[in-house]
């Protein structure tokens, strides 16, 4: 048994801790979005980088990911503490300061100085103060700013990255009632009617990377799309749920991988791209390799990067950049920036609050407080293998 566990521990020493996985998939994930959108929002008739022809893109690929992604991670946070108002209040400080900050940025910095109207005019105009309120809401998403952009090829939304995030915002929801029901009794199996049920309104529906489907929207929110995108986001609720029974294959996710790239342009396209990225994106997160780990602060700032990207490529366009390879060369350096910057200056001291979400002690010292750094639970140190489930029905 303990040269068993030494092989183990030896073998886990290999990788970096999974939070460091999925901070550097995460940041390459955002990367892709900003190189992909230097297409469309030059020449809007674009879906992506690649030639309509193929069909694809690398920006939906990775949005696919980073749902599995979430999916994975915000239902390890509800089981490390199954406690609704903390989650909720967790999940709030997680999402909302960042976007606090762009869209006030947006309204107040980059709208005056760029719009076309005359302060008057921009002040006065009605939809200055519904993109700030509505847009700050997410649920109430707003795309134009009065007169800002509007001499740009894509003059139809100052932030276009902003749309997920509603439905992100829903994948919490879904984490907590499923989380709920399982604490009333309902076995982790039940995930798996709740994964069947969006897989099949997806196949109804058929949203794909530029069609959001015929089913409307709730509010400003794409049914179609956020259904689509909830598919991978459920799956990885499924391997979180079932981790001590799904093995964690580099091999079998590069097969996933050759298989998608086999059947693309089939019908089996939208359920083979949903497992794939879903099993890839939390297989190499616990393989990621262990000389990659390197300080939170350079990676971990993928959010501030995906949401700060659209406009910062709308203002290096009014700079006269009409290429797109050098606005993806200009945007990904000035993106990450912004990220890095939103990581250090707004979501650490405002994951900081975290520490007023205090756990009743049930016997015995509280546990160390995460480092701001590994924003989701489960975090332990590099080197040192995991340690058994959370006594928790998930």
């Amino acid at each position: 048994m303990t040269v068993i566990l030494r092989q183990g521990q030896r073998r886990y020493r290999e990788y970096a801790d999974p939070n460091i996985g999925f901070g550097w998939l995460r940041l390459i994930g955002a990367t892709t979005v900003v190189v992909d959108h230097s297409w469309p929002i030059l020449d809007p008739s674009r879906l992506t980088i690649f030639p309509a022809s193929w069909d694809a893109s690398p920006g939906y690929v990775a949005l696919m990911a980073f749902f599995a992604m979430s999916g994975y991670q915000i239902s390890q946070s509800w089981a490390s503490d199954p406690s609704w108002w903390r989650f909720s209040a967790k999940r709030v400080l997680r999402i909302f300061p960042p976007v606090l900050v762009v869209v006030a940025a947006l309204v107040f910095v980059i709208g005056p100085l760029f719009t076309t109207l005359s302060a008057g005019e921009y002040w006065s105009d009605k939809q200055t103060w519904r993109y700030f309120v509505g847009t700050s809401l997410l649920f109430l998403l707003q795309h134009e700013l009065p007169g800002v952009f509007v001499d740009n090829p894509y003059p139809w939304s100052v932030n276009g990255s902003l749309w997920t995030l509603p439905m992100e915002v829903i994948g919490y929801v879904l984490v907590l009632a499923v989380g709920l029901l399982l604490l009333l009794g309902l076995g982790r199996w039940f995930v798996f009617p709740v994964l069947a049920a969006l897989l099949v309104a997806d196949s109804r529906i058929q949203a794909t990377m530029g069609y959001h489907g015929d089913v409307g929207s709730l509010i400003e929110v794409p049914l179609g799309s956020t259904v689509a995108f909830m598919v991978p986001f459920a799956m990885g609720m499924v391997v979180f749920a079932f981790r001590d029974r799904i093995p964690l294959n580099p091999w079998v996710a590069l097969g996933l991988l050759g298989l998608w790239i086999a059947v693309h342009q089939t019908p089996l396209d939208r359920y083979v791209l949903a497992v794939m990225a879903t099993y890839g994106a939390i297989v190499w997160a616990h393989h990621w390799p262990r000389r990659l780990e390197v300080d939170g602060r350079w990676i971990f700032g993928s959010y501030g990067m995906y949401i700060w990207g659209f406009p910062v490529q709308q203002l290096i366009i009014i700079a006269g950049v009409d290429d797109p390879w050098v606005l993806a060369a200009l945007a990904v350096p000035a993106a990450y920036l912004c990220g890095v910057a939103s990581w250090v200056f707004v979501e650490v001291p405002t994951q900081r609050l975290r520490r007023h979400l205090k756990k009743p002690l049930r016997g015995g010292p509280p546990a160390a407080a995460a480092p701001p750094g590994r924003a989701e639970p489960e975090v332990r140190r590099a080197g040192t293998p995991p340690a058994g489930p959370p006594r928790s029905r998930w």
